[in-house]
């Protein structure tokens, strides 16, 4: 009986322990499987204790992933060997890298102006293309073996997207908040710019770049002293392209307005944001010598370019032109009201930083009424940059040039020893000379004594 007993027993473990591997198998396939809801149920193994054993497992997975930026996992588990249901979720969240273009790589040294220098003017320039000073922007008008005038390069930059763009609003000032950017669309829909959509891209063709009608460019140049590093700059900002085209928008603002020609500014660009890529692009310089080329980049940086100033940062926010018209209306009524001198200041408005102690505030003096608009503004515009180069000159003091001194010390020296050899020579010729004469005398006086003497006769009284 004993040996029946442990018999039964040992079989009961045997088939125990051969279901247990069963049961962790179908596990383990279900969490491998991703797709339909799997159920497996594994055979009852029934003993002589009668009591059977019965396994249920129940796994749905379900995964749901939204692209490109974020990602959502929800896995409900639901187990039940017991009868209890449990249900896990999670969520997963993942943020794509802002992109590194190739150029900024290669060219790291683009900086901003510091925002807490001790001095800064900021002033707007308008640079005719038609000069010569500013040709080498606006050539090749089509693109030549490789080189691309400065609208082109910024037309192909915004269309593949690699600059950000802003828009251009009546006040003439540059807004680069995230809100005022534009879209490259906009832009070509907007001056009528011919062109195709394909997929996600916008196509077109190179003749259909308006870059013969960009004739000038609207620039804000910063003039500021750093005193952490003890050096001055003028460094260019901001450029805006401007078209010359009938029936477009009007900016009052510049000094140079036609009635037949009408001037579009299409956009602002940062010139931290396209100069890795003007570093690229190699401009000539010089109509005698097609040899000389330097970068879109070092041209903007040594200021080679020429422009005049059409405003100036000030707190009522008005261009030159606008201030000088406000100064001679002012000097007008004050003439036609006869008010003594026909004079009275604008005060900071107008003469703010000025360097020249002899300078006066007085607009009358400054525009007198025979004096034209335009030759006002171009006697605002010389006023202003001889403030920013008085400023620069008088910084510091004038650099003493030791070599040079020392030079002129040498110089001096020799001049004076030379002046001090004549006349010690003069001198010495002037001895020898006398010399000579009292030689001469005392050889010519024993001749005298050797003549015959003189005979005095003296009268004799009768």
């Amino acid at each position: 009986m004993k040996r029946i007993i442990i018999t039964v027993f040992g079989i009961c473990c045997a088939v125990t322990l051969s279901a247990q591997p069963a049961r962790s198998r179908v596990t383990q396939n279900n969490a491998q499987s991703n797709t339909q809801p799997a159920t497996t149920t594994a055979q009852p193994a029934t003993t002589t204790t009668t009591q059977p054993v019965t396994t249920t497992t129940t796994r749905p997975a379900t995964t749901t992933t939204t692209r490109p930026t974020t990602t959502t996992t929800t896995r409900p588990t639901t187990s039940q060997p017991s009868g209890v249901t449990r249900q896990t979720t999670t969520t997963r969240t993942t943020q794509t890298a802002p992109s590194v273009s190739r150029a900024s790589i290669m060219f790291p040294t683009a900086v901003e102006v510091p925002a807490d220098v001790a001095w800064r003017r900021d002033i707007y320039r308008e640079l005719d293309l038609t000069k010569d000073a500013n040709a080498p922007l606006y050539y090749p008008v089509e693109p030549q073996e490789g080189r691309v005038n400065l609208f082109t390069l910024l037309f192909q930059l915004l269309n593949t997207g690699k600059i950000p763009a802003y828009t251009y609003d009546t006040s003439g000032l540059e807004n680069f908040n995230a809100s005022n950017r534009m879209h490259f669309k906009d832009m070509l829909e907007r001056y009528e710019i011919p062109f195709e959509v394909n997929g996600n891209s916008i196509k077109v063709e190179p003749v259909d770049v308006p870059s013969n009608e960009v004739l000038s460019y609207f620039v804000k140049e910063s003039s500021y002293y750093d005193q952490h590093t003890a050096t001055y700059h003028s460094r260019v900002v901001a450029i805006c392209p401007v078209m010359h085209r009938a029936g477009s928008f009007i900016d009052f603002n510049s000094p140079s307005m036609s009635a037949d020609v009408q001037k579009s500014p299409l956009f602002w660009v940062k010139m931290e944001d396209i100069e890795p890529y003007l570093s690229q692009n190699m401009v000539m310089t010089s109509n005698y010598n097609n040899a000389a080329t330097m970068s879109m980049a070092d041209f903007f940086d040594t200021n080679k370019y020429k422009g005049d100033i059409y405003m100036t940062t000030n707190m009522q926010g008005k261009s030159l032109a606008q201030m000088v018209n406000e100064a001679q209306a002012a000097v007008a009524q004050s003439a036609s009201e006869g008010e003594g001198n026909n004079s009275f200041s604008l005060g900071e408005d107008f003469g703010e930083g000025n360097l020249d102690p002899n300078f006066s505030s007085d607009i009358s003096s400054r525009f007198p009424l025979e004096l034209d608009s335009k030759k006002a503004l171009q006697r605002e515009q010389n006023r202003i940059e001889k403030e920013i180069k008085d400023f620069e000159e008088h910084l510091w003091a004038t650099p003493v040039d030791s070599v040079a001194l020392a030079r002129q010390d040498s110089i001096a020296a020799a001049e004076a020893a030379s002046k001090k050899t004549k006349k010690v020579s003069t001198r010495t010729t002037a001895r020898q000379t006398t010399t000579k004469t009292e030689k001469t005398k005392k050889e010519k006086s024993p001749s005298s004594s050797g003549s015959a003497p003189r005979v005095s006769v003296r009268r004799e009284r009768h």
